[in-house]
Order: C-alpha cells, then structure tokens, then sequence
C-alpha cells in the first residue's frame, strides 16, 4: 500500500476514534431527555397559601442596546411559547436615547414587561437598574457609590457579573445576579461545542446546555458571604443575558435573514433558567388577575424582598417549589425575617423527590435524597436557604443545583 493512502487510513482511523466521546455525549443527552419527560409527568407541586407564582426572565437585551440584533416582536413571541408571566428588560443605556423608556414596558401579548437598564460605572462595576430610565446614561462616568446613592427609593439594583465586582463594601444594592448564562458560558471549549453542535444540535439543541451548565459556587459563596459581613438581606437572581447574537447568518440590504443559524434565540434561552416569583394578594383584588400581574412596581417590590427561588427549568418545571418558615405566631417565606423566640421550623417541599439541601450562613447542615419534604427545627439565628438536585438525570446534571432559594432570615 503506498504511503500517502497508509497516511490517509491513519487520518481517518483518528477522526473516527475522536468522535466517539461525542457520539457518547449525544447518547447521554438522548438519556437526559427522556428523563427530563418523567420529572415533568411526575410533578406533584404544592403552593404555599395565600401567594401566586409567576415565572419569567431576568437580564434580557433588544437591539436598542448595541449588542443585539434581537426583535421585539421575536422577544414577545418568545415569551409566548415558553408560556412566561414576565420579562425583565435590560437595556444598555445610550448618551443619546432613553432605552429603558423605548424598550418593551407593560402588558405585551399577555406577559408583563419591566423596562430595566444594565450599566457600568467608572470602577468597572456592573448592575442591573430596576425600572431603568434617563438616569443611566451617566452611570457611565459616576462611581458605583454614586450611581447606588442617586438610585432614590423608586428603583431597585442588583449586583451583575459578581465575580467581577469590586465595590462589596458598598451597600444600596436590592440583591447579586447569583448565576449569569454568558458567564458560565465562557468557560466553553470552542472546539467540543463545535462537536457537540454536529452530534446534537439537529436533535437536543436546547440540551447542549447540560454539557456545561455548572453550578455557580463562586458567585453563591460571594452572596453568603456578604450577607453574613453585612447583617442584611440580599436577593439571589439568575441572569439569562439573552442577546440573541450567537451564530452565523447571511442577510439581504434590509436585514432580513436569507441563510444561517443561531445558537442562542430568546425561544431557546428562554427555556434555560427562570425566576419564579410568588406575590401576596391585595385586598379585594383576585391574585391571578392581568391587573394584578401588570402591576409593574408591585412586582418588582416581590422581587427585592427576595419573594423568589432560582429554578433551572430546562431540566424540569421547579414551579411549585416552596420553603417556610414557622412558629407559634406566624408564617414566613423566601426572602423574609422570622424572630427566634424558642425555635423555628422550616419545610421545603419539591415537586418530584430530590436531593435537598439545606444551608446555614452558606455551609451546609442537613441534606435528604429522595424526598419531596423536608422539615427541619432551627435552634440557632441565621441565614438559611435550599439547594435541589435531581440525581436521577444522571451525571454531570444530577450533580448541578435544579432549585436555588432564597433564604429565611432567622433573628
């Protein structure tokens, strides 16, 4: 045989033996998906009394931002299909035009919209402005200090980009964007997603999420830490930083599309990780009611009181997921203080049996598997909240958090 054919034989044996690891991965992906479908037929959630939930996105981009080329129009159909209650806008501000004021604001084809801004102060530090308006185009050139001192009582901040934050000692801020997509999307390997995308795409596009979806235990031991430091309640939020400007395409003079493909649409990053927000009724007002849901100032308030749980969907519905807190004289959940008289009982339930965590001042103090309960008797003051992970999607995900809480606060 002659040596260039010897060669060739040799190229192609190795191509074909790089390839099996990612014909296993698409394997495991087929294996994940199925049980993704029994998780969700198997749903038995239990909502806490007297509060509704709605589930929606936070930290989402249109073209009036710069770094998009995303639609309205594809926005609110996104939105539509994943069947979400909100959608929190977070415009990047410009010195010319109030984005926040021209994004999408109130009630568009059945889902809330909050127009927000995402900004970046002069020490490099970024947050999220909820609602957004003229005041964000000068983030650009005020310290975080300043920009946190001018924010007055009719708008809320949260810490983006953690782990790139420098201000800590700073305080103002409602909450830290806990878990961001882009950011754990950084650390891909531009080459195995290549593979990952050939094997897969045609097939679990959505599930090409799993292959680097890790838990974000930098940002979650920042958060603990700087409520323990601090002595005051901090929201968790999770960002989807959904751009829509992943990918390749070929278009015509007026931008229409002719040819190409993204990786990343709202319809698909919308799906990955969702808030999930319970709201109190008001007097004489029926807590289901598009009224209620449009109240923008209301929800937002739910929001900063830390009235809401991080769930990774894309794995299974976590609507129905709740953590209470109890004692002789009143109820609390998410997000609220409870006074320590003799002892505090705490419950979770899940909507499928799972793995539960429960932590104290961010270390961990009890764990079950298998359950849909867990109830526990707080002795001592601190700040507790609920991890859940769902072993049976087998590993790497089952290894990952399905439901982050936020925590009671027990004084």
């Amino acid at each position: 045989m002659k040596r260039w054919k010897k060669l060739s034989l040799i190229l192609l044996l190795l191509l074909v033996l790089s390839q099996i690891p990612f014909a296993c991965r698409r394997y495991k992906l087929g294996k994940l998906h199925g049980a993704i479908q029994q998780i969700n037929s198997q749903r038995s959630p239990k909502q806490i009394s007297d509060y509704t939930e709605y589930t929606g996105v936070m930290h989402v981009h249109s073209s009036l931002g710069g770094h998009s080329t995303g639609r309205f129009e594809d926005i609110i159909a996104a939105a539509q299909s994943n069947g979400l209650d909100f959608v929190i806008m977070t415009e990047h501000p410009s010195n010319n035009v109030d984005t926040a004021r021209m994004t999408l604001s109130g009630e568009h084809g059945g889902v809330m919209f909050v127009n927000g801004n995402e900004v970046s102060t002069v020490n490099g530090d970024r947050l999220l402005l909820l609602p957004g308006d003229w005041r964000a185009s000068a983030a650009g050139s005020q310290s975080t200090s300043e920009v946190l001192a001018n924010q007055h009582s009719d708008r809320f901040s949260f810490v983006a980009y953690p782990g790139e934050f420098k201000s800590w000692e700073q305080t103002g801020y409602s909450g830290i964007e806990v878990y961001n997509v882009y950011t754990n999307a950084r650390n891909i390997n531009p080459l195995m997603m290549f593979f990952d995308a050939v094997w897969s795409y045609r097939t679990y596009p959505d599930l090409l999420f799993a292959n680097f979806y890790r838990r974000p235990a930098e940002s979650l031991k920042l958060w603990d830490e700087q409520i323990k430091s601090k002595n005051e309640r901090l929201v968790a939020t999770a960002g989807n930083d959904s751009h829509a400007n992943v990918g390749l395409s070929l278009n015509d003079s007026t931008g229409k599309t002719l040819l190409g493909i993204k990786l990343d649409p709202y319809e698909r990053s919308f799906r990955l990780v969702r808030l999930h927000v319970l709201i109190s009724p008001l007097p004489n007002t029926d807590p289901i009611s598009p009224e209620r849901v449009a109240d923008k100032w209301d929800f937002l308030t739910s929001i900063a009181a830390g009235h809401c749980f991080i769930g990774f969907d894309i794995f299974g519905d976590t609507s129905g997921f709740s953590f209470t807190a109890e004692d002789q004289d009143e109820k609390k959940i998410m997000g609220d203080e409870i006074k320590l008289e003799d002892q505090v009982r705490l419950a979770v339930s899940v909507p499928v049996p799972a793995r539960v965590l429960l932590l104290k001042d961010g270390e961990r103090i009890h764990e079950v598997n298998g359950v849909n309960q867990l109830d526990f008797v707080a002795k001592e003051k601190g700040s507790y909240r609920v991890e859940v992970y769902l072993p049976q999607l087998g590993k790497p995900v089952g290894e990952q958090p399905w439901i982050i809480s936020n925590p009671i606060y027990v004084r």
